[in-house]
């Protein structure tokens, strides 16, 4: 990926390609839909830092800042 494409093209050419792929794949994972555990619907999205919501079932939890799924 070149500097000035995608979500990281705010950073232009500083930062090193390393670190902005980094970024890129954690946004990208974060803004992404992912699927419920409760109801098994692509529909989870991100409330705020460590919160997130089914869009379907309303069904909201604590989980990953990134990432609906917790690793440890």
């Amino acid at each position: 990926m070149r500097a000035g494409v995608g979500v990281t093209k705010r950073f232009g050419a500083r930062y090193g390609s390393r670190l902005r792929k980094k970024v890129e794949e954690i946004e990208l994972e974060q803004r992404a839909l992912n699927v419920c555990e409760k109801c098994g619907k692509k529909a989870v999205r991100r409330v705020s830092v460590g919160v997130w919501e089914c869009r379907k079932c309303g069904y909201k939890f604590a989980a990953g800042a990134w990432s609906p799924r917790l690793t440890s």
